[in-house]
């Protein structure tokens, strides 16, 4: 007999209530990441080429660093490598950290000092940057690094914009921006130097300025100011831009603006003039480290030639004054080619420069300079898209260069 005979059947159980939904699981994103989606998103293709790019060319600077703390010891015989990042800590960058930590004036020093470096011929804007981000940064190398690996994207994306507004050609923006990472100095805008700061202030004030929007690019002077002297070349610039394109009433409202790129330099004048009693004291201080006192340019070009052919310094410091009279020429004929093609802002802002820099009792940093005249750039990529034999012209000679340059600096024997 069946357990569960027709007589005893179980009960059926009770219907079981249908289960509400699982709710899925989202995984909360951090802030950040959507801010840098919303930034990824207003990039072009060939911005992102851009940058890709950059980011190549950094990573060649660092291996270039790397096997040059191996290979190029600071002495003989050492066995143990410099540290990884003491290839970039040389010569300027010392002074910028050294600002940052202690100030211009530490404990009451100053130029009244024996043995004093002449720290204030420097202006505040990096230094105080770097400080501000060696709080977050414990390392001031380090923060340095940083501080030039974000401004250079931003000074490359800019180029590549202004490249795109001077030549509507295919592809002239990467050309553009592909000369200018791999020009001989193209080392200093990795290194905690002042040039990829400036020209992240700089190149997207001219971006601005090109589409008549004076507040935004009187501001961004204004920021270049308070990194180097050459931001007033670039006010100057931007300046007679305005008053070449101002055309009605309204657009003249605007010309008060053109005068926000004095207030930062002023400010630093009245800084150095209330610890020093010198309202020049940041140019007098060049004229003390650096022989930047004033001669006329023929007698800065008969120095520099002295210095570079008459066998009066060791060979390392000569090839550095021939590459000072090789920048200048370069300058010349760029201000030449400017003033032909009319254009006139940028003649202004190459020629100004030429001028500080070709007036000193020799030449000093005119190299370094190039790396801040970005018609320059536009100009060499618009006659290699002309001439594209130019192209590897240029890089077979630009790439030993750049190397050579490279290992210079990494190995602390640069002095220029």
């Amino acid at each position: 007999m069946s357990i569960l005979s027709p007589g005893l059947r179980p009960s059926p159980s009770p219907p079981s209530s249908p289960r509400p939904p699982r709710a899925s699981v989202v995984p909360s994103r951090p802030p950040w990441t959507d801010r840098f989606r919303r930034l990824s998103a207003r990039l072009s293709p060939s911005d992102r080429r851009v940058l890709w790019f950059y980011l190549l060319t950094r990573i060649s600077l660092g291996i270039t660093a790397h096997f040059a703390r191996w290979l190029f010891p600071a002495r003989p015989g050492d066995r143990e490598a410099a540290p990884v990042l003491a290839p970039f800590q040389q010569w300027d960058a010392n002074h910028y950290l050294h600002i940052a930590r202690d100030g211009y004036f530490p404990s009451g020093a100053g130029p009244w000092v024996s043995g004093w470096d002449n720290r204030e011929a420097f202006f505040p804007g990096y230094p105080l940057l770097l400080r501000a981000v060696h709080t977050v940064v414990p390392d001031w190398t380090a923060a340095g690094l940083l501080i030039s690996f974000v401004a250079g994207a931003v000074a490359v994306l800019a180029l590549a914009r202004i490249a795109r507004a001077y030549l509507p050609e295919g592809g002239a923006d990467h050309r553009t921006v592909v000369l200018f990472l791999l020009s001989p100095c193209a080392v200093f805008l990795a290194a905690g130097y002042t040039e990829a700061l400036f020209l992240a202030f700089a190149l997207p004030a001219w971006l601005a300025a090109l589409r008549h929007r004076w507040a935004l690019a009187a501001v961004l002077v204004a920021l270049a100011t308070t990194v180097r002297v050459s931001g007033l070349f670039l006010a100057a610039a931007v300046a007679l831009l305005f008053v070449l394109s101002a055309r009605t009433r309204r657009d003249w409202r605007a010309a008060g603006w053109t005068l926000l790129p004095a207030l930062p330099p002023a400010a630093y004048s009245w800084y150095l003039y209330a610890h020093t009693g010198d309202w020049m004291a940041w140019k007098h201080a060049q004229e003390r480290g650096w022989y930047r006192t004033f001669h006329a340019p023929w007698e800065a070009w008969a120095n520099t030639w002295h210095a570079a052919f008459d066998g009066v310094h060791t060979t390392g410091y000569a090839a550095m004054f021939q590459a000072e009279l090789a920048a200048m020429l370069v300058g010349l004929a760029l201000v030449a080619l400017l003033v032909r093609y009319r254009r006139w802002p940028e003649a202004v802002y190459v020629a100004l420069s030429l001028w500080a820099l070709g007036t000193s009792y020799w030449y000093t940093s005119i190299p370094r300079a190039t790396l801040l005249w970005w018609p320059l750039w536009i100009g060499l990529a618009s006659l290699s898209l002309r001439r594209p034999w130019f192209r590897t012209a240029y890089l077979c000679v630009a790439a030993p260069l750049t190397t050579l340059v490279a290992l210079t600096f990494l190995t602390g024997r640069w002095a220029g």
